[in-house]
C-alpha cells in the first residue's frame, strides 16, 4: 500500500473524485421535499454563515492578525461553505428520524468538508501527498550521535572526487540548537546532510542556514518545501557534494511573530547570526570560512534572510529570499510594526530594514536571489525593489518569478531553480 502515500493531494484522480464526492453530498444537503427546508432552513443556514464567515474574516484580518499576510479570498470562501454544510447537516440530524437519512446527512457533510479542506491545502500546497498529510514520507533520519566523527584530514571541495561508494541519498538529522547567546528558545532544527558527508575522506561542505515561514515550522521545509529530494537531485549531479542545510527555527512557536530582530519577543538575530553558526561549527564538520555561508527562506524566513545578509554582510554575504515581504511586519501599516516592537521608535526599525540598509550602505562582496510568484500580487513590488535597491548597493543579484501564488510550489520551485546559482557562490559549482 506504499503507493497510497504517493497520491497527489493538489491534483490529479484523488482530488476530482473528492470534487464528485463533495459535489454530491450539497446535493444532498439540499436536495429536501419540504418547503419550509429550502424556504427558511437552507437561507438562514446561509446566512448565519456567511455572518460567521465575516465575523471569522474580521477577527483574523484586522484584529487579531495572527500572520502578516493577508489570507486569500478563497480560504474565506471555503470556510463559509463548511459552515454552510455543517449547519444543513446538523439541522438534518436533528430532525432526521431514519438511521440511513442521518448516515446519509453525515456522509455528504464530511465530503464537503474534506473538500473545503483540501480545496484550501491546495491553494497553498502545504501537503502536497497523502504521505505528507500523515507524516509517513520517507526520509533517511539519523540521530545526531551516531554521526560520523570529525575526520583528522579531510579535503577542500576544490580537491573532491567521487569515491564511488557513497550512500544513494543524504540523511537528515535533527538537533537542538541552544542559544547560549542569545537566551533565545528555537524549537529543533532539522539538517540535511549530503552523501558526501558520509564519505570515508570527508569535503568541507558549506551550510546553507533555511528558515520556514510565519506560521510555520522547520519541519516544513522537509514536509511541504521537498528539501530533501531537492538537495538529493543536485548531490547526485555533483558527485555526492552538496550544501549542507540546517533549517534553523526563526520564531519560537508556529504563530510567533519576532521579527527576526533582537526585542522583549526573543533575540532572533543573535540566535541565527551567532548562535546557530557557532553551533554548527562546533557540532558539524564544514567549511568554515564566510563566503561558504548563507542563508535563505520562505515568506517571514525569506525577509528574515535579507534582514540577516543585510545586517550581518560578513556572516551571511549570501542570500535566498523567496516570497520575502518588502519590510519587516506584524501586518496593517507600518506604524503598528514599530509601536509593538520598537516601542515607537522608527529610527530602530530604520535600523534594521533591508530597504533603508540596502539605501544607505554599500554591500559589494555580497550577493543572492529573489525569487517571488507571478501571482503574489501582495508581495511581489516590495520584492522587485529590494532587487533595484540590492543591485545599486554593490550586490550580485538576479530575480525570478515562479509560475503561482504565495505558496509551497513556488518556494519549493525557487529552492529547487535556485540551488545551483547559491551553491556556486558557496563554491561547488562543477
Amino acid at each position: 500500500m506504499h503507493w497510497v502515500k504517493d497520491v497527489s493531494l493538489l491534483d490529479g484522480w484523488f482530488v476530482t473524485a473528492m470534487r464528485g464526492a463533495a459535489a454530491f453530498g450539497a446535493i444532498g444537503l439540499l436536495a429536501v421535499k419540504s418547503a419550509r427546508y429550502l424556504r427558511v432552513v437552507v437561507p438562514v443556514t446561509a446566512a448565519a454563515a456567511f455572518l460567521l464567515t465575516l465575523v471569522t474574516y474580521v477577527v483574523t484580518e484586522h484584529w487579531w492578525r495572527p500572520i502578516p499576510d493577508r489570507l486569500p479570498f478563497i480560504v474565506y470562501l471555503w470556510v463559509g461553505l463548511a459552515l454552510f454544510a455543517v449547519g444543513l447537516a446538523g439541522y438534518r440530524l436533528v430532525t432526521s428520524r431514519r438511521f440511513g437519512t442521518a448516515a446519509a446527512v453525515l456522509c455528504a457533510a464530511v465530503a464537503v468538508l474534506l473538500q473545503s479542506a483540501t480545496a484550501i491545502n491546495a491553494h497553498f500546497a502545504y501537503y502536497p501527498t497523502v504521505g505528507t498529510a500523515l507524516g509517513t514520507t520517507r526520509i533517511n533520519e539519523l540521530a545526531l550521535t551516531s554521526l560520523p566523527q570529525r575526520h583528522t584530514d579531510p579535503i577542500p571541495v576544490s580537491g573532491w572526487q567521487d569515491p564511488g561508494n557513497l550512500p544513494a541519498g543524504g540523511a537528515v538529522v535533527t538537533a537542538d540548537i541552544p542559544g547560549r547567546t542569545s537566551d533565545f528558545v528555537g524549537r529543533p532544527a532539522k539538517i540535511y546532510l549530503p552523501p558526501a558527508y558520509f564519505a570515508e575522506r570527508r569535503p568541507l561542505l558549506p551550510v546553507l542556514m533555511l528558515l520556514a515561514g510565519q506560521p510555520g515550522s522547520p519541519q516544513d521545509w522537509l514536509r511541504s518545501g521537498n528539501l530533501v529530494r531537492t538537495m538529493d537531485a543536485f548531490a547526485s549531479r555533483h558527485s555526492g557534494l552538496a550544501p549542507i542545510i540546517v533549517v534553523a527555527d526563526g520564531t519560537g512557536s508556529t504563530l510567533a511573530n519576532p521579527l527576526c530582530v533582537d526585542s522583549t519577543r526573543g533575540n532572533v538575530a543573535t540566535y541565527l547570526a551567532i548562535d546557530v553558526p557557532t553551533w554548527i561549527e562546533s557540532v558539524l564538520q564544514v567549511d568554515n570560512s564566510p563566503t561558504s555561508r548563507a542563508v535563505g527562506g520562505l515568506s517571514y524566513g525569506g525577509t528574515c534572510a535579507l534582514q540577516l545578509a543585510t545586517s550581518y554582510p560578513s556572516v551571511f554575504p549570501t542570500f535566498l529570499d523567496i516570497s520575502g515581504q518588502a519590510e519587516p511586519t506584524l501586518g496593517g501599516d507600518r506604524q503598528r510594526t514599530i509601536d509593538t516592537v520598537f516601542d515607537g521608535d522608527a529610527a530602530a526599525f530604520t535600523a534594521i530594514n533591508p530597504l533603508d540598509n540596502l539605501r544607505t550602505r554599500a554591500y559589494p562582496q555580497s550577493g543572492g536571489v529573489f525569487v517571488v510568484g507571478a501571482r503574489d500580487h501582495d508581495n511581489k513590488p516590495g520584492l522587485r525593489a529590494l532587487y533595484e535597491a540590492a543591485k545599486k548597493a554593490g550586490m550580485t543579484v538576479s530575480y525570478q518569478e515562479i509560475p503561482g501564488g504565495h505558496d509551497f510550489r513556488v518556494w519549493s520551485g525557487g529552492l529547487s531553480s535556485q540551488i545551483d546559482a547559491i551553491a556556486a557562490r558557496l563554491g561547488i559549482s562543477r
